[in-house]
């Protein structure tokens, strides 16, 4: 009995709004605003904050940075990086993927955590006041 050789499905080259991954890279922030949703192109035409310009010259240099800045937009040139985003608490680190460009930072570091019930204890109802003690 002969195998047959199997293809292996090719993993469909990223695309945001019809632009690759290295057009998005070499694009100027003016043009990359233009294919954003309307509130990050809105931010990006009004200018970024000293902390926002600061974290990009960090990112840059470094390959992980820490961030308390989660309403900073994932740009093009953080691709690749790993980020430590403040979520309250500590810092969540996240690579960045391609997909997630033009989201926020914030929406990829949880601010709550799930509740895990544990099972009701001695006193949690007025039933088990009578339940006696082994």
């Amino acid at each position: 009995m002969v195998k047959k050789d199997r293809k292996v499905p090719k993993r469909k080259e990223f695309t945001f709004r019809g632009y690759k991954q290295d057009e998005l890279q070499k694009m100027s922030l003016e043009t990359l605003s233009e294919i954003l949703p309307s509130r990050q192109r809105r931010k990006i035409k009004r200018g970024f904050k000293e902390e926002e310009k600061t974290f990009l010259k960090k990112i840059k240099e470094k390959e992980t940075t820490k961030t308390h800045l989660r309403n900073m937009i994932v740009l093009p040139l953080m691709i690749g990086k790993k980020v430590g985003i403040h979520n309250g608490k500590g810092f969540t680190f996240v690579e960045i993927q391609p997909e997630m460009v033009g989201h926020y930072l914030g929406e990829f570091a949880l601010t709550r955590k799930e509740v895990k019930h544990g099972s009701a204890g001695l006193g949690a109802t007025k039933s088990s006041k009578f339940i006696p003690l082994r």
